[in-house]
Formats: structure tokens, sequence, C-alpha cells
């Protein structure tokens, strides 16, 4: 078996030990889950949601180790790591509560005959997760895919396989989830392939980049899979004319510094109006200078390290391409190894790298805007359509723009990164497929649908 070391990006340190599946063994675990499937979707759906209910117990009462697990191996900061284990807590408790929901419907039809559409679980369904919030990005959807009665098999990113893996193994076997109806496999893309491919997996539920997704798309569609695609983001964050700079920049800084700007959902455009553009940058440059990015195991420390050198290399690339097509370098942009300090950029032309591209690092671009259909027209000129907000003080012009932003996240006078758990989440263009998931949309996502009619004689017919 081939193996990859579990190392702390902020130290280098070794932390473990991890097996990366084969092709084989995810065509195992697949075959297992099949056969594990049929008696899991037959138990009585209150008892699937008291093991979740064991479940979330369980990873609250081991809430600090999980928490250090992710501050060790995914380099989050402490408050960023409870706050994710807090949050995968409550996916485990709603999808535990799917058990007492309506599962379909009773549909019109003629005398003397009864038609429903009720839900079915799909079977096997297949889960690729990725590193930056490995726990809940993960948790969010094992938990509804067994709560209605599936297996599943689970591939997290090799980088964080202990916390957005094993930990949530971990979890379910001490709630009593019977042997396998879930499969752990890290693995690398081969893995992930055949995970695409296995004729016993029903849906495939990704999240990650957009070029990652655009092959698990086309190659679990030409195997006429299910396909949840949670993809990239260019977020942007409208301040108004009329909001207070403070609170805009501090909104900015939160949006798009958050977990060294590793999120998806980062504010990593901000569109500001001409008029006070030069007074929000400078807030917002103050707040970043204030922000050191360090070993996250050290008290206090707001931002740890970037994932890979990878990550880094290509976020200094996109900045220094960015300046050579005019862009000015407010504060930072010199990462010491993994630890990239907080950076904004202003002045950023709209056909920048910086204005256009996912970078997944603490880079935030500034650029003006004149009218609000201006902002509307630039908000909406990208590839990506996941998460928009709006800082203003008139309300009415907040609920305005959202009616022609294209995007599937509106926040009014929020940043762009958040998720409550029980909203459908999910994007268009480069950002998704359209799916959504979580809340009332795990029922969709997570299921299938099963016409059924009854007669109490059966009919006679011409032929």
């Amino acid at each position: 078996m081939r193996t990859r070391t579990a190392q702390e990006p902020a130290s280098g340190a070794t932390i473990g030990l991890v097996g990366l599946a084969s092709e084989d063994d995810v065509k195992a675990s697949c075959q297992a889950a099949k056969r594990a499937a049929y008696d899991w979707g037959r138990i009585a759906a209150w008892d699937r949601g008291e093991i979740l209910r064991k479940a979330a117990d369980h990873a609250e009462q081991h809430l600090e180790e999980i928490a250090e697990w992710l501050v060790r191996e995914s380099g989050s900061v402490p408050a960023k790591a409870e706050f994710e284990v807090r949050l995968s807590i409550k996916a485990l408790r709603v999808a535990s509560a799917m058990s007492s929901q309506a599962e379909g419907d009773v549909l019109p039809s003629t005398t003397n005959r009864l038609s429903i559409a009720r839900r079915r679980p799909i079977g096997v369904v297949g889960i690729i997760a990725p590193f930056n919030f490995p726990l809940y990005l993960a948790m969010r959807a094992v938990a509804p895919a067994l709560a209605v009665g599936n297996a599943v098999v689970l591939k997290p990113d090799p980088r964080t396989a202990i916390c957005g893996g094993f930990v949530i193994a971990r979890i379910f076997e001490d709630a009593g989830l019977p042997q396998g109806v879930l499969h752990v496999l890290p693995g690398d893309g081969d893995a992930g392939a055949q995970l695409c491919r296995d004729s016993n997996i029903g849906l495939v539920q990704f999240t990650g980049s957009t070029r990652a997704g655009r092959k698990v798309g086309a190659l679990a569609g030409e195997h006429l899979k299910k396909v949840s695609l949670e993809l990239g983001g260019k977020n942007a964050l409208i301040v108004c004319h009329d909001a207070d700079l403070d609170i805009a920049a501090s909104n900015a800084a939160w949006g798009g510094f958050l977990h060294q700007g590793q999120i998806c959902m980062a504010s990593s455009r901000i569109l500001v109006h001409e008029s006070v553009a030069s007074a929000f940058t400078a807030k917002l440059a103050a707040r970043a200078k204030a922000l050191p990015a360090g070993d996250p195991m050290m008290s206090g420390m707001p931002l740890g390290p970037m994932i890979g050198a990878e990550q880094v290399d290509y976020a200094r690339a996109v900045i220094d391409t960015s300046l050579s097509k005019g862009a000015r370098l407010v504060v930072g942009g010199n990462p010491d190894g993994l630890f990239f300090p907080p950076t904004v950029l202003a002045d950023v032309a709209e056909d920048s790298p910086a204005y256009t591209e996912e970078l997944f690092a603490p880079v935030i671009a500034v650029t003006t805007f004149s009218t609000y259909e201006q902002a509307i027209a630039m908000a909406n000129d990208s590839e990506f359509g996941l998460s928009v907000g709006v800082i203003t003080n008139d309300i009415h012009r907040a609920l305005t723009l959202t009616e022609e932003l294209d995007f599937g996240i509106c926040h009014i006078n929020d940043q762009t990164v958040g998720d409550d758990v029980i909203n459908p989440f999910g994007g268009m263009g480069a950002s998704g497929n359209g799916t959504s998931i979580g809340g009332p949309a795990n029922w969709e996502l997570f299921t299938h649908w099963q016409w059924v009619t009854l007669k109490g004689v059966p009919p006679t017919y011409p032929f």
C-alpha cells in the first residue's frame, strides 16, 4: 500500500502516516458499501437518526481533541477549528431530524386510485471533500446521505485525511454505525476517478476547485451518475457610497483573510464606490497590517499557514502579473515560507488575474465603480457565481441590487462567507452545476423520486 506522511503545514512536523487508496481499494469499498446499503436503508428512519444524534454527542465530547487535529493538520487557527467542529455537530443534528420529516407527496389522481411520490435512498453516495474546511465540508454531505438511508464512500483530501476523514470514521464507529455503511479512503486523482465511474455509486458529491470539478462532472456524467458540484468562487463585496467604512473594512478583512483566504466564499473582489475608495482602502490596509500569520498552535495567532507551497507560488505569481497590469500593492504580498501576509491590491483592472481568478490566498483586490448599474455589471462579469455581499445603509438599494446579481448566495450588510447548515448552499457557472446542498436541498440531493400508484382492483384494458 502506498502511504503519505501527514504533516503540520506550520512546522513541517510529522503527525502520522496515512494509507492511500488504490483503484482496487475503491472498487472493493464500493462493492461492500452496496451490500451494506441494503440493510441500512431498511432500518427505521428514527433509528438511523438516533445514530446520528449519538455521533453528534461523541463529537461534542471530543470537541477539543478534534479541533486540535484541525489546527495541526489543516493549519486552522483554534477559533476557526472550534467553529468548524461546532458547525459539523450542527450538521449531524440537523441531518438526524430528517427522520421526522415528510418524505413525499400524495398526488391528484382518478377515482379509486392512490398516486404518491416518495423519496428513496440512492444506494451508495461517493463524496470527494477538500482540505480547507475538511471536517465540515465532508460532514455536511456524509450526515444527510446516511440519514436518508445511503451508504457512503468518502475520499478526503490526502493532505487532511485525519481531520477530514478518520475523525469522521471514528465518530460514527463510536456511535454504533453498522460496519460497511461508511468507508473512508484517502487517495489521489486515480482513486477519485474510480469513485466517479464505479457502477455501485449512484451519486458523486464533489466539493473543490473548478478545474477538478470539471473533470469529476465529465467522468461521472459519462457514467450516468447524479452529480453535485460545489466549486470555486471569485466573490464580490460591494461597498456603497453611504456605507460605514470602518464596518465595511471589517467585513472585507474578515471575508477576505479568514483561514488565509482559503475559502470558496472568500471576499476577494471588493467593489467600492469611487467617492469612498481611498478612505476605505486605507482602513482595510490598516486592518491587514494588524493581522500576523504564524504557527496556529501559538496563542492568539489570527492567521495560520497556507496548505502548501504550490498555493503560495500561484498567489505570488498572480500578484506579480496584476502589478504589471497596473495594480498597486498597498500592503503585504511577500510570503515567508507558507505564511502569507494579508495582502491588499488597489486600482486592480478588470482584466487582471487578481480580479478574475480564484487565488485561495489572503489577497484582496480593490476596484472602484461610479454607478450602481456599473457595480452590478462588474460583479456579474465573472465565470463564477457563488456569493456576493452588499454593505449599505439603504436597504431598498441593496434589495434592488440583489435582484440583478447572478449569484447563488446574496448577503445584505454582511461579507460573503457564511453557511448556517439549514440553508441550501450552491452556486452557478464555474461555481457549480446548479445543485445545492444543505437544509431543504438535502432531500433532493441524496434521494431519488419513486412514483407509486395503487388500485383496489386491476382494470381490464382493450388489448
